[in-house]
C-alpha cells in the first residue's frame, strides 16, 4: 500500500495574447476576458508516484478555489492514493460549511484530477484506457478561432488554419444584441467552409425565450451540429422547448458547477448534447457518474474546455463524442496533442500524458506545500 506524502498546491494565472469577447462582453455583462486563472495540484506518493491535476476559473473565483484548496488539502496526508473515491468524500466534508458545488468542489477537483493521473500512471496506461476508452481518437472542433472580438475575415482565416492543422469543425460565437449581425457572421462562415463541414453556434446565454426560437428557426438552414447556450445556463425549461421545437440540436451545461444541476437538465430534456466541464462540476468522479448517467439517457457527449483533461474522458465515453480544441493552455505543459482528419489522437503516455513547463512555473503566482 502507498501513502500520499506531500501535496502541492499552485495557483497560477495565464495572460492571453488579446482581450477576448463573446457575446456576455457585447451586451455589458461581463468585461473581455484577458486572463485565466488556474488552480493546479501535485500530489507525490511514499513510492515517488507523481500525479498532476488543474482546475480554473475565467475572471473571477481563481483565488477563492486556491484558498478552498489550502484549506482542506493537508486531509490528503497519508491516504491511499488509489482511494479516489474515498478521499473525495473526505475532502467533501471538510469543507462542508460551504456546499457541494461551485468554489468548493471546484478546489477538489484539482485535487482529484491528480488522483486520476496518478492511479493512471501507476498502471502505465493513459487515462483513457485506465478508464476502459470505446475510441483512440475523438472528432474535434475549435472554437478558439470564432470569437466575437475578431472581425469576421479574421473568423474565416482562423477557421481554414484550423481545418489544415487537421481540426475537424468550427464553432463560432453569436448572441449579439444586433441578431442581424449573427446572421451575417454565420452566413459567412458557412459559405466559407461549404456545406460538408460541421458547424456549431454559441450564443453564451445571452438570448431569451423569444429570439432563441425566432433566430433558432432561422439558423435551421445553415445545418449546423448544434445551438450552444442559446438560454441562461439553469433555464432548463426554456432549453427543453427548444430541443423540442428546433430540428437543430441544443447543446448546454459548461457553465453548470455540480452533478445534480446537470441531473436536472436530463430529466428536463433539456439538451441533445450535454457539455459538463470536469473542473467545474468537481473532478474526474463526479464527471464519471454525469456520464454514465447522460449515456443512460442517450445524450451526446460534447466536453468543454480543458482539452487536456476531456480527450480522456471523451475517449472513454459510449457514444461517438465532440472534444473542444483551444489551444490557449499550450504554454502551461511541455507536450502537445495532435489532430488528424479531424480528430484528436489520445496519446499513449501515462496518465494525462501532461507535464507542466519552465513558463508555467513563471506564471505561478503563490504556491503552498503540505507533507
Amino acid at each position: 500500500m502507498d501513502r500520499i506524502r506531500q501535496v502541492r498546491l499552485s495557483s497560477v494565472v495565464l495572460p492571453l495574447q488579446r482581450p477576448v469577447s463573446d457575446a456576455k462582453v457585447l451586451t455589458g455583462r461581463q468585461r473581455p476576458m484577458t486572463e485565466v486563472v488556474f488552480l493546479f495540484a501535485e500530489i507525490a506518493t511514499e513510492q515517488d508516484r507523481h500525479g498532476i491535476g488543474f482546475s480554473y476559473s475565467k475572471r473571477a473565483g481563481g483565488p477563492a478555489q486556491y484558498a478552498h484548496a489550502k484549506e482542506i488539502a493537508g486531509n490528503l496526508i497519508g491516504e491511499d492514493p488509489s482511494d479516489i473515491g474515498k478521499v473525495y468524500d473526505k475532502l467533501l466534508w471538510a469543507g462542508a460549511s460551504v456546499g457541494r458545488s461551485g468554489v468548493a468542489t471546484q478546489a477538489i477537483a484539482a485535487i482529484d484530477i491528480a488522483l486520476w493521473d496518478l492511479k493512471a500512471k501507476r498502471a502505465d496506461l493513459s487515462l483513457a484506457k485506465l478508464l476502459g476508452a470505446h475510441r483512440d481518437s475523438v472528432r474535434a472542433y475549435n472554437t478558439s478561432g470564432g470569437f466575437l472580438h475578431a472581425p469576421i475575415e479574421e473568423v474565416k482565416e482562423n477557421a481554414s488554419k484550423a481545418l489544415a492543422d487537421g481540426i475537424g469543425g468550427i464553432k463560432i460565437k453569436v448572441g449579439q444584441p444586433d441578431t442581424r449581425l449573427d446572421l451575417e457572421r454565420v452566413r459567412a462562415v458557412r459559405e466559407h467552409l461549404g456545406d460538408d463541414v460541421p458547424l456549431m453556434v454559441d450564443a453564451n446565454q445571452q438570448w431569451d425565450r423569444p429570439t432563441a426560437l425566432r433566430i433558432g428557426r432561422v439558423l435551421e438552414q445553415f445545418d449546423l451540429v448544434w445551438i450552444e447556450e442559446p438560454l441562461d445556463a439553469y433555464d432548463a425549461d426554456g432549453h427543453a422547448e427548444l430541443a423540442a421545437r428546433l430540428d437543430t440540436p441544443i447543446a448546454t451545461g459548461e457553465m453548470l458547477s455540480s452533478v445534480g444541476e446537470h441531473v436536472r437538465l436530463i430529466e428536463a430534456r433539456a439538451a441533445d448534447i450535454i457539455q459538463p466541464d470536469a473542473p467545474r462540476i468537481g473532478g474526474i468522479t463526479p464527471f464519471l457518474k454525469l456520464a454514465t448517467l447522460a449515456d443512460h439517457n442517450c445524450l451526446q457527449l460534447a466536453p468543454h474546455f480543458a482539452m487536456e483533461i476531456h480527450l480522456h474522458l471523451a475517449a472513454a465515453y459510449p457514444r461517438e463524442p465532440w472534444v473542444e480544441h483551444f489551444e490557449w493552455l499550450n504554454p502551461l505543459f511541455n507536450e502537445r496533442l495532435e489532430t488528424v482528419d479531424g480528430r484528436m489522437l489520445v496519446p499513449d503516455r501515462p496518465g494525462l500524458g501532461f507535464t507542466t513547463s519552465e513558463q508555467c512555473a513563471r506564471w505561478t503566482v503563490d504556491s503552498c506545500e503540505f507533507r
